[in-house]
């Protein structure tokens, strides 16, 4: 169903009066020791997240890479944690795909169908047929890279045609792909004036921001910036400053006090109707 993706965004978030996204970026070394000694320590670890989370927030992002690289069983762990989080609540699935034809067509089928992600972060590099396996599923939202949170982003993302730089030319594009209401765009929080431009280019779209907590970047600015005229269609996302609260047995209050905390400054600037 077309735009079935907004309607679930906009019902969790109001529902839990919510634009966070805890990313669930989890490495092995960082979780509490006393988890290590267990069998599935990475799943238990994450479940017990999303557990103590789920009523705080609007999406879960899981970063594919931090199962890859455990092999076989850390796919399976990966299948779980996103099958482990409640159907109302946003799953993206952060895999950052891009290539042609059926090879990108396997990868929609992979994150959307395998997986059961409502939602895949994707590249932009190879133009619109590369995404249109991924924007074929209408009941799913496609996050496309626009402007990423590190420093290297200047490398690319920056350079202009002599009117406008590359990632106000891939939001004026997305904008123009969401016919169906399954697009979105993944913009850093550590860039706020670019933030705000590229909302007044999508004014519609839901926005993955990452870079808040660890990367520096600022709340204030994000919500203000990037949120749509109604407050809605932001996904802030933070990852190490919640997930690795503690590293003791009380890692998952901690876990939920750092979210308590986070939504409630996101909400002190938001606009609400």
């Amino acid at each position: 169903m077309a735009r079935e993706f907004l309607h679930k965004l906009d019902g969790i978030t109001e529902k839990n009066n919510s634009l966070v996204c805890v990313g669930l970026d989890v490495e092995m070394d960082r979780i509490p020791p006393f988890l290590r000694k267990e069998a599935k320590p990475v799943l238990k670890f994450s479940t017990a997240l999303i557990d103590a989370t789920a009523d705080l927030v609007c999406a879960y992002k899981v970063n594919i890479a931090f199962f890859e690289a455990m092999g076989i069983e850390g796919l399976e762990t990966f299948r779980q944690i996103l099958g482990s989080i409640p159907s109302d609540v946003v799953k993206i699935v952060d895999a950052k795909r891009g290539d042609i034809g059926n090879t990108a067509r396997m990868y929609a089928q992979s994150c959307f169908g395998y997986y059961g992600g409502d939602a895949v972060t994707a590249s932009p590099y190879l133009g619109r047929d590369s995404l249109q396996p991924f924007l074929d599923y209408e009941d799913r939202c496609t996050f496309v890279l626009c402007l990423t949170s590190n420093p290297g982003s200047k490398d690319f993302q920056y350079l202009t045609d002599g009117e406008k730089p590359l990632y106000q030319r891939v939001a004026e594009s997305v904008a123009g792909w969401n016919e169906k209401g399954n697009c979105g765009l993944v913009v850093g929080a550590t860039h706020p004036e670019e933030l705000m431009a590229v909302r007044r280019i999508a004014p519609e779209l839901p926005l993955l921001i990452p870079g808040i907590g660890a990367q520096g970047g600022d709340v204030e600015q994000t919500v203000r910036f990037g949120t749509s005229a109604d407050g809605k269609k932001a996904i802030i996302n933070s990852s190490r400053g919640i997930i690795y609260a503690s590293a003791g047995d009380d890692f998952a209050q901690a876990a939920r006090e750092k979210t308590i905390e986070l939504r409630d400054t996101i909400n002190r600037w938001r606009v609400k109707p």
